[in-house]
């Protein structure tokens, strides 16, 4: 019994300190218009939409719905509306993305463009 509290008492841990400096976050690129309620599959056509009329992409954390700005937004070109898993560091609700992929749970598209990893 120790054991398995001592299991939960450290994956607690982890999840309190999942906004370090290089931590992984899986979640969503949305606009910032549509922030937390825009984050969600099929997506992508909305997201995509906004962006090309100039909204700012965010990132939506999956696990605590938190909307983060992107100082780098570059680096979620093409990913608009996709599920994806970013490695960064989060600094007053800003998130520096270092890597950027497309999470596991992607349908695949005829075309392939969904899984073009821009770093």
């Amino acid at each position: 019994m120790k054991k398995i509290l001592a299991i939960v008492a450290g994956v607690a841990l982890l999840s309190a300190v999942a906004f370090a400096s290089g931590s992984t976050m899986t979640g969503y690129i949305v606009d910032e218009k549509c922030g937390a309620k825009g984050a969600h599959a099929g997506a992508e056509g909305c997201a995509k939409k906004c962006a090309e009329m100039g909204e700012k992409m965010v990132f939506v954390g999956d696990a605590d719905k938190n909307v983060l700005k992107l100082d780098n937004p570059d680096a979620v070109k093409g990913h608009e509306g996709h599920h994806v898993t970013v490695t960064g560091t989060v600094t007053d609700g800003t998130l520096h993305i270092d890597q950027l992929a497309m999470a596991g749970d992607q349908p695949s598209t005829k075309d392939g463009d969904q899984h073009q990893h821009h770093h």
